[in-house]
């Protein structure tokens, strides 16, 4: 019976057999849809492909309009236009990958898709392009930068400069076209006399002098070795209110000798006017281009360049330093750091009292200039004009004019600084150019705002306010 076995024995095997190339194949077909899988569809997570880079970071206004966007089919969009484009700055045109401004300050966050929210309000920043870009064609100025700064906050509103820039456009050599540059962060120029404000701020903090102190103020002084002329007519003998109505260097220079040297750099320091970095980042890998401003070291101001100082010259700063020690006037004496992205923490501090704050405010807008006034508003206001160094030398033909000043004066909801550089029309002074430029603005923002001009009371007419 025993030979009977074996064929049974042989059956099973053969079906073993079976059974395990069965279970082999089977493997062999799943491993392969696998394999089909893991290298025909790179959509699916199985197999990260190096090229599905995610889409750049949008920037955004404070509104959430889209500001600058990418798509799969364009690299990168700007909505807005010509818009805030020299504050956005611009890409590759490949890849979208930043070349200037925040497109490049901001670059290690937008590659890798995260989006960021400015400050700016697109109305108000159409309001300050528009004046400013009609402006600086008017002038003739190589370029303009204009700035609204909110006052309680220190939030940047706009941030506009001229001429105009398309970064869609074919671009020219950077030495060629200046239009592309973010002047208003990255030109550092000299305030001229919109400081005297400031100095005069500082003479009340200190309690050296009051709006009503009367000063000697000839048209010209010497200050070691130096002279030091006035350029608009005036009595002989002027308070410190008139100092700044007729924007006397020698007066602002007379009265400033009441002051240590080192109590005006100190409060030029709590200013923060010569800090480099000014603004608060929306991350600590990035930081936002801002030049650096130019000082003497304290050990080296003498005489003659204390005496420049307190009228805005030998010093360098950019248009943003300006606007924000101004912003300190109004927010009566507390300064507050300017401020681009949404939710960035800034740092104020107190430096002058509420009281001088208010007292420069009013003298300002008794002494502004005509071209800057605004009927049914008051407004208050700092002309500046100031000459810039060409090859080593002051020049007689090239001139910053400014204007720096508040909308509206008595409690002001922002500060607006307005900067030509080099205007050639015939007109180069602050009052001329710049204060035009600011008067729109203020327009724009009082209409924004809705705040109804307002009558004089003792009129029987019902004249608007002056």
């Amino acid at each position: 019976m025993r030979p009977l076995e074996r064929p049974q024995q042989s059956a099973a095997l053969s079906r073993g057999w079976a059974v395990l190339m069965a279970f082999l194949a089977f493997a062999l077909s799943l491993a392969y849809g696998f394999y089909l899988l893991w290298h025909n569809a790179p959509g699916l997570s199985l197999q990260p492909s190096p090229s599905a880079s995610p889409l750049r970071g949008r920037l955004e206004a404070a509104d959430g309009t889209p500001l600058a966007l990418s798509t799969p089919e364009e690299p990168r969009l700007y909505p807005l236009g010509l818009s805030a484009t020299q504050l956005l700055g611009f890409g590759e045109r490949a890849n979208g990958r930043g070349l200037a401004g925040l497109e490049l300050d901001l670059e290690p966050l937008l590659s890798q898709g995260q989006s960021l929210r400015l400050t700016i309000q697109p109305q108000v920043q159409a309001i300050a392009e528009r004046a400013l870009w009609r402006g600086a064609q008017s002038a003739r100025a190589d370029w303009g930068a204009a700035l609204v700064m909110e006052a309680r906050t220190g939030r940047l509103l706009a941030v506009a400069n001229a001429p105009p820039f398309d970064p869609a456009a074919p671009r020219k050599g950077a030495q060629e076209d200046l239009s592309w540059r973010n002047h208003a962060f990255t030109q550092a120029i000299e305030p001229g006399s919109t400081v005297k404000s400031l100095t005069a701020a500082v003479l009340l903090e200190e309690g050296v002098a009051q709006l009503g102190t009367r000063v000697y103020a000839p048209m010209s002084r010497r200050v070691a070795g130096w002279t030091i002329n006035d350029a608009v007519k005036h009595p002989e003998t002027l308070t410190l209110a008139e100092v700044l109505r007729y924007s006397s260097n020698v007066g602002i220079t007379t009265l400033a000798e009441r002051l240590p040297r080192a109590t005006l750099y100190r409060y030029f320091e709590r200013l923060h006017l010569m800090d480099k970095a000014l603004l608060p980042p929306p991350h600590p890998a990035v930081a936002v281009q801002v030049a650096s401003p130019l000082f003497r070291p304290l050990a080296r101001w003498g005489p003659a360049e204390y005496a420049n100082a307190t009228f805005g010259q030998g010093f360098l700063i950019t248009p943003l330093h300006l606007a924000a020690a101004y912003n300190t006037l109004a927010a009566d004496g507390t300064y507050r750091q300017p401020l681009l992205f949404d939710g960035s923490p800034g740092r104020s501090e107190r430096v002058f009292r509420p009281e001088v704050a208010q007292d420069i405010r009013r003298a300002l807008a008794r002494g502004m200039t005509e071209n800057a006034r605004l009927a049914g508003y008051t407004l208050a206001g700092k002309t500046g004009t100031a000459q810039v160094v060409v090859n080593g030398r002051y020049s007689n033909e090239v001139y910053t004019a400014l204007f720096a000043g508040f909308v509206p004066a008595e409690r002001p909801r922002a500060t607006v600084v307005v900067v030509l550089f080099h205007p050639q029309a015939g007109r180069i002074h602050g009052a001329q150019v710049a204060a035009p430029i600011y008067r729109e603005i203020a327009a724009g923002l009082l209409a924004l705002w809705g705040i109804p001009p307002q009558l004089e009371l003792s009129s029987p007419g019902g004249r608007l306010v002056r």
